[in-house]
C-alpha cells in the first residue's frame, strides 16, 4: 500500500480551492488567495471552479464586488481555455449577467448570437412562473445585429409573458432587416393586448412602411391616442 493510499489521495491544485472560492462564509482573504491561485493555473478547470464565485454573494458589498471583478478578469486572461466553461455556465446560469459579459470579451459576435439563440430555442412562450432569464435573452438579443435574430424572436411576439413580447419587438426591430418576420409581426400586433406594446408596433411598422396587414380593422379599434391608419394600412401619428 502506497503512502497517498494510506492517507487518501491527495487533492489536485483546482480542488484545493475550488470549494473555498464557492463558500461565502469562507474569510475573505482566504477566498481571494483561492482566486488567484485558480486564476493562476488558466485553465478550463481552473475556470470552471472560478465561474462558481459568480452564484454567491457575500458581504459586504463591496468585498463581493472586488471578488467577481477580479474572477471576471483572470478568467478573461486564461483566453481560448475559458470558452467552454463560459458557455457551459450560460447555458445553466439563471442570470445572463456576468457569463454574458465575459462571452462577449472571449470570443466574437457572431459566436456570442450562436450561443445566445441555442439557449433562446429551448424556450417557449406559454406561462411560467419566473420568465426573467427569457426576458434577459430577448434584451441581450436588442443589442446586437445578426440575420438570425429575426426569425429567432419572432414567436416570442405572443409569448404570454407581456414584457417578453415587448422585449420580442424590440430585439425584432433593431434588427437591420426584419423583414422575414413581417407575418409574424403583423399577425402580433393583431392581437397585441398591452398599450405599450401596440405602440412599439406601430411606432416600427410606421417607421418601415409596413401596413397592419390582415386585421386592420380589429387594429384601428384599439388604436392609442394620435395614431391611425393610412388607405394602405401603413400607420401614422399625426401631428
Amino acid at each position: 500500500m502506497g503512502l497517498f493510499d494510506f492517507f487518501g489521495s491527495k487533492k489536485s491544485p483546482v480542488e484545493k480551492h475550488a470549494g473555498r472560492v464557492a463558500d461565502r462564509r469562507a474569510q475573505a482573504p482566504d477566498r481571494w488567495d483561492s482566486i488567484q491561485a485558480l486564476g493562476a493555473l488558466k485553465s478550463s478547470e481552473a475556470v470552471q471552479a472560478l465561474l462558481a464565485r459568480f452564484t454567491i454573494y457575500a458581504d459586504p458589498s463591496i468585498t463581493d464586488q472586488e471578488e467577481k471583478d477580479e474572477t471576471f478578469r483572470l478568467i478573461i486572461e486564461t483566453g481560448a481555455p475559458a470558452i467552454d466553461p463560459v458557455v457551459a455556465f450560460l447555458r445553466r446560469s439563471e442570470s445572463l449577467g456576468w457569463p454574458l459579459k465575459l462571452l462577449d470579451r472571449l470570443v466574437p459576435a457572431e459566436r456570442v448570437v450562436t450561443e445566445l439563440l441555442a439557449v433562446l430555442e429551448k424556450m417557449d412562450t406559454e406561462y411560467e412562473r419566473d420568465p426573467t432569464r427569457k426576458i434577459q435573452l430577448l434584451q441581450a438579443l436588442e443589442d446586437r445585429r445578426d440575420e438570425r435574430i429575426a426569425p429567432a424572436v419572432a414567436r416570442f411576439l405572443e409569448d404570454v409573458n407581456e414584457t417578453a413580447r415587448f422585449h420580442a419587438i424590440a430585439a425584432l426591430f433593431a434588427q437591420e432587416d426584419p423583414t422575414p418576420a413581417r407575418a409574424a409581426a403583423q399577425k402580433a400586433l393583431s392581437r397585441e393586448d398591452s398599450v405599450r406594446g401596440r405602440a412599439r408596433f406601430l411606432e416600427a411598422f410606421a417607421e418601415r412602411g409596413w401596413d397592419v396587414g390582415e386585421g386592420r380593422a380589429a387594429i384601428e379599434n384599439v388604436l392609442p391616442a394620435g395614431w391611425s391608419l393610412d388607405k394602405a394600412g401603413v400607420p401614422r401619428k399625426k401631428g
